[in-house]
């Protein structure tokens, strides 16, 4: 596991090399935000980190219901019965296992792996605008129905989920990029993605934190530039 930190937010990398997958520890007076909770072994890793910090996890914040974002959720709830589990109220669904589709959402199927036997049932059911300690929540759908991203008031560092990507080249959701093309076969709808990201990219982020790749300081040029790529992709289809 690799930890990088940026001001209050520290990057917790599994398999950084091969196949990276990040959750993120937010620091807050009180405590630890969690966001996302990796692959079912990033529990022990998470929990050393946060010890090694001195602080203890009081939130756990989940961008969406994907498997490489709640795997350890369980374990992590079962050692951390105090901590609250965010959500958003769609993705609770997803978290459920339940991948119908709700009244006037397009018509195409929620991909990735969605995850089978979670116990875990959040505490709060997220909305747009919604605050979590320093976070503002804001609703993002398009890698999945109910996605989020959250906005670090104090310092406007975006933690983007999979709204965006970082491996493989800086794209919007939905976009293939061949050396990572993971995250665009796991996106449920490409142009509710690419909505989103021009609603994150309004927010002029100091910081992007997303689900696979490095952060990335200062990001606004590479996300205009990424948003453009999607867009004609469109028009030459």
């Amino acid at each position: 596991m690799r930890i990088v930190q940026v001001q209050h937010m520290y990057q917790l990398t599994f398999m950084p090399r091969l196949f990276p997958v990040n959750c993120y520890l937010v620091e807050e007076n009180d405590g630890f935000t969690l966001i996302d909770a990796g692959l079912p072994y990033s529990a022990k890793g998470i929990e050393q980190a946060a010890a090694r910090m001195g602080k203890p996890i009081i939130r756990i914040v989940l961008t969406h219901a994907h498997e490489d974002h709640v795997g350890a959720l369980d374990r992590l709830k079962t050692r951390h019965p105090d901590a609250q589990v965010f959500v958003s109220r769609r993705d609770a669904r997803l978290l459920r296992g339940d991948v119908s589709l709700e009244a006037g959402e397009p018509d195409t199927p929620i991909r990735g792996s969605v995850p089978k036997g979670i116990l875990t049932r959040p505490d709060v059911l997220l909305e747009d605008g919604d605050h979590v300690g320093s976070l503002l929540a804001i609703s993002a759908p398009g890698h999945t129905p109910g996605s989020m991203a959250f906005l670090d008031t104090r310092t406007r560092a975006l933690i983007a989920g999979d709204a965006f990507q970082v491996r493989g080249g800086v794209a919007v959701s939905g976009r293939l990029k061949p050396l990572f093309p993971f995250p665009a076969l796991a996106t449920w709808n490409k142009d509710r993605s690419l909505e989103s990201a021009k609603k994150l990219v309004h927010l002029k982020p100091s910081l992007l934190a997303v689900g696979h790749g490095n952060m990335l300081q200062h990001p606004q040029t590479q996300l205009e530039r990424a948003i453009k790529d999607m867009e004609q992709q469109y028009t030459a289809q």
